[in-house]
């Protein structure tokens, strides 16, 4: 009996897509041979633009870990995170803690379907596309979702927290 190629859904993001009543989504995970960790590498790797692309980003925010999604092409304000939390401090979590606060690996973080309840706070540029595209537990799979939809799923508010760019 040969043994069954490891699926492309975490585990632990299976079970909350079938508690979500999202068992379905299972069927639109793409897998890769190659690990997306970056934006820039699931963007190529599934044909789209970066800023289709979720990333699903953890911060402490006066030590409480926060979720922070954000397109794939941009980078987040820290500055605008403090003032939208009312914090004192905001730096990137280290991996310990997102995979504490998550239940997965950096590169793979999912934008729902995580081990603890924390604040989400997605940025506004994700309506910008029709569909955008999210980790799906690990560094080689990714699920497509309305931005809309992916938004009300994660419990996110929705916020501009996009680092402005010089021109």
């Amino acid at each position: 009996m040969s043994t069954s190629p490891t699926p492309p859904v975490h585990p632990l993001f299976a079970e909350a897509l079938r508690e979500m009543g999202l068992a379905g989504l299972e069927a639109e995970v793409r897998r890769f041979p190659d690990a997306t960790r970056t934006a820039a590498e699931a963007a190529a790797a599934i044909g789209c633009a970066t800023s289709e692309i979720v990333k699903s980003l953890v911060f402490a925010a006066d030590g409480a870990p926060v979720l922070v999604l954000m397109d794939g092409s941009s980078r987040v304000d820290l500055d605008l995170v403090r003032a939208e939390l009312g914090a004192t401090a905001v730096k990137r979590a280290d991996a310990d803690l997102v995979r504490a606060t998550t239940g997965y690996a950096i590169g793979g973080v999912p934008p729902f379907g995580h081990r603890t309840r924390t604040t989400v706070l997605a940025d506004r540029g994700l309506l910008t596309h029709p569909v955008v595209w999210a980790a799906a537990g690990t560094p080689h799979s990714v699920f497509p979702m309305a931005p809309k939809d992916l938004i009300a799923h994660a419990g996110a508010e929705l916020v501009d927290v996009r680092e402005e760019t010089a021109s």
